[in-house]
């Protein structure tokens, strides 16, 4: 939540959400620091998923069954999401970010198995181009996605509501959920960078940021990596 100081400014304290931070920090960095540290703390995360998709073979992490490791995978997730929500310790920040990291690294290693190398390096590079793209945009324009952030909740939830009754009543997918799925985190990419630049320039918050980034980005490969692989 957020505290009333007494000048009546706002300081972030455990419990509020990354990008709902606002007030002055004594701990804040420069932002070309800040911007660094969200570069950094991404490469770190994507090493990890590189290491594991070369390191880690697919059967190993379904070995106990489809469902344990979902439910696993949804239990490291929230925790780690919890870890860098709450906390304003970057070291706690940083363990909660690899919590995140982990499996969804488990996740693109089972996706990517299937697919020619070939394929998946058009797919990481595509996601690169656009990432940054983004980011550029989200700099340039924030008024822009700051307008389209509740079209974008509302289209995400209504395209895993639709997918999921496509995947399980109708046994079937649709290529154009994937293209859907693709530009709505073409447009958090944007807005979130957008929103990082607003919060107090922390490590703590650079940290914070890079993990909703992250999955963002993510995210936005693995569908590209479906369209590509339909071709």
């Amino acid at each position: 939540m957020a505290q009333t100081s007494g000048n009546g400014q706002q300081s972030f304290t455990s419990g509020s959400t990354v990008f709902g931070r606002r007030g002055d920090n004594a701990d804040q960095i420069s932002a070309n620091y800040f911007n660094f540290i969200i570069g950094m703390t991404l490469c770190w995360g994507f090493l990890v998923n590189w290491q594991m998709v070369q390191s880690v073979p697919p059967e190993t992490i379904l070995a106990f069954g489809f469902w344990p490791f979902i439910i696993a995978y949804f239990l490291c997730c929230f925790a780690g999401i919890y870890l860098f929500n709450t906390s304003s310790n970057p070291w706690i920040s940083f363990v909660g970010y690899n919590l995140v990291v982990i499996p969804f690294g488990c996740i693109v290693n089972i996706v990517v198995a299937p697919y020619d190398p070939e394929i998946v390096m058009r797919a990481v590079e595509t996601t690169g181009f656009i990432t940054i793209a983004m980011m550029a945009l989200g700099t340039i324009y924030p008024a822009f996605f700051f307008t389209i952030q509740r079209g974008l909740m509302v289209a995400l939830l209504l395209t895993i509501v639709f997918e999921l009754f496509a995947t399980f009543f109708l046994g079937s997918s649709f290529e154009i959920i994937d293209w859907i799925v693709a530009a709505i985190f073409c447009g958090y990419i944007g807005l979130d960078w957008a929103r990082a630049q607003q919060v107090p320039k922390t490590v703590d918050n650079a940290i914070d940021c890079a993990a909703a980034l992250y999955m963002d980005i993510i995210n936005l490969f693995l569908r590209i990596l479906r369209i590509m692989g339909r071709r």
